[in-house]
C-alpha cells in the first residue's frame, strides 16, 4: 500500500498563506496609530490657529450634514476622530498592499504620507466640493501631519537584526562606507 504525502498548506497553491495578509493588517493597524498621532499634532496646530477646521470634520459636514448635526455637540469630536481613524486604517491597508521592496524603504512611509495629502488636496476635496483657502501655515501644518502619518505607517514592525559582535566592534571598512547608500535609502530588516 502506498501512501500519498500532501504538501504543507504554506506550499500549496490553492491556499493563501497567512503571511501574505499580515502586511496589510499590520499596516492598517499602523494607519490607525498614525491617524492618532496626526490628531495629536492637529490638536496643537488648531490650538495655535494654523488649521481652522480639520479635513475629517469638513468631509463629514459636507458628505453627511444631517447625520453630523444630529450628533450632540459634545460627541462630535469623538465621531470625527473615529472616522479619521477609519480613514487611517484604510490608508494603512493600502500601504500594506505595496510591494515589499517598496514598503521596506525608509523613505516609503513619508512619501506615502505626502502622496495621501496631495491626493486629498487635488482629487478628493475638489470632488466633494470642499473649498479650502489654505494659508501657508495651514498647508505646512497639514503636510507635516501627513508626513508624520507616513512615518508611522511605514515604520517597520520588526526589530532590526543585530550585527555580529565582530562587525559591531570593528565598524565598517572605509571602502564599504563610501559605497553604501545613505541610511534613508537603505532597506529595513
Amino acid at each position: 500500500m502506498t501512501q500519498t504525502l500532501q504538501k504543507p498548506a504554506h506550499l500549496r497553491e490553492d491556499v493563501q498563506p497567512e503571511r501574505e495578509r499580515r502586511p496589510i493588517v499590520r499596516a492598517a493597524a499602523r494607519g490607525v496609530v498614525g491617524s492618532m498621532a496626526m490628531s495629536g499634532l492637529r490638536q496643537l496646530t488648531t490650538a495655535l490657529g494654523m488649521v481652522p477646521s480639520t479635513p475629517p470634520e469638513s468631509v463629514l459636514k459636507r458628505t453627511a450634514p444631517k447625520t453630523f448635526h444630529s450628533v450632540p455637540d459634545e460627541r462630535r469630536p469623538a465621531v470625527v476622530e473615529a472616522v479619521h481613524w477609519t480613514y487611517g486604517a484604510v490608508g494603512g491597508a493600502f500601504f500594506g498592499l505595496l510591494p515589499k521592496a517598496v514598503r521596506r524603504r525608509r523613505w516609503a512611509g513619508p512619501v506615502y504620507g505626502v502622496l495621501a495629502w496631495a491626493a486629498f488636496e487635488t482629487a478628493i476635496a475638489p470632488a466633494l466640493g470642499l473649498t479650502r483657502r489654505h494659508g501657508r501655515a495651514e498647508r505646512v501644518a497639514l503636510l507635516a501631519d501627513h508626513v508624520l502619518y507616513g512615518i508611522v505607517v511605514g515604520a517597520s514592525s520588526r526589530p532590526p537584526k543585530k550585527r555580529p559582535a565582530q562587525e559591531r566592534h570593528q565598524g565598517r571598512h572605509r571602502e564599504d562606507a563610501e559605497q553604501a547608500p545613505p541610511s534613508w535609502l537603505q532597506e529595513r530588516p
